[in-house]
């Protein structure tokens, strides 16, 4: 027996015997590890193209995710994730985009989600999770509904950050975190910072930089991936991709936990929902 024959294929679609599950509720009750040894437990969520764009230049004012990937089902889906977090993980350059117009929305949990908050407030949760920036230049403004809707808003900056632009976050209500040792953070800094704080899973809503610096010393612990099963193309340097930046050496290493197809509700609708899971990392 070779390599090639052994272990045989698992065929996942079309299925030997049929099982449909609800899409609302789907990754409120997937089961999620919490954190050990101090660390959070961090996972990551993306919609992806077939030919693997989560943005696209629109022309002038930044990347964004695409009309014809994003959707509202694969959006639920982001939220629930949302849900089951006690800090959202994001970074000075969304908030820039929040600020101008550019981002998808503000952070989950959304206006459209009061469902997802009541469920966290039904197991000891406040309704939304704390929140967490990594900026090397702190050049944003703190949305202030985020401290009016009770969340704790942490800064991991770099030692030399500008000191005025610190102190003006901190009057607006934002707290220190940690103050890393070179210019970017890395996953290990990150997660040590929120660990102490006591956080148990941390959600990165950041993009392609901070997916990279996650997965680069192994502090990525889960990536959820939505693949549309459709192919935008796109020039050499006008889209992003999962992970920006150079290359991973090794390359970071994911087991498939689960699969599921979404045949959508009409032609060129249909998507996958995918789970992975570091490989070394703690088994759900």
């Amino acid at each position: 027996m070779t390599a090639l024959d052994h272990p045989p294929l698992q065929r996942l679609y079309p299925a030997d015997s049929e099982r449909y599950e609800p899409l609302p509720g789907l990754y409120l009750e997937m089961p999620l590890p919490k954190g050990r040894d101090g660390l959070p437990w961090v996972y990551a969520n993306f919609v992806t193209s077939l030919d693997g764009r989560i943005s696209l230049d629109d022309g002038g004012s930044g990347c964004r995710v695409p009309g014809a990937i994003a959707n509202p089902r694969d959006w639920r889906l982001f939220q629930e994730l949302a849900a089951r977090a006690d800090c959202l993980l994001t970074s000075g350059r969304y908030l820039r985009e929040l600020a101008a117009g550019c981002a998808q929305d503000i952070l989950p949990l959304g206006a459209g989600f009061t469902e997802l908050q009541r469920w966290r407030q039904a197991r000891g949760l406040p309704p939304q999770p704390d929140v967490a920036v990594v900026s090397s230049t702190l050049d944003f403004e703190i949305p202030p509904v985020l401290l009016e809707q009770g969340r704790r808003v942490w800064l991991l900056a770099p030692q030399d950050a500008d000191p005025g632009r610190l102190e003006r976050h901190r009057r607006a209500g934002a707290a220190v975190a940690a103050r890393t040792q070179g210019p970017q953070a890395r996953g290990r800094e990150i997660c040590q910072a929120l660990g102490s704080l006591g956080y148990q899973r941390v959600y990165s809503v950041a993009g392609p930089q901070i997916a990279r610096t996650l997965i680069a010393d192994g502090s990525l612990d889960a990536l959820f991936q939505t693949v549309r099963h459709r192919v935008l193309g796109g020039s050499q340097g006008a889209f992003e991709t999962v992970v920006e930046g150079p290359a991973l050496t090794p390359p970071a290493a994911f087991q498939l936990t689960s699969l599921y197809l979404d045949p959508g509700d009409r032609p060129g609708a249909s998507q996958h929902f995918l789970r992975l899971d570091r490989v070394g990392g703690e088994a759900p």
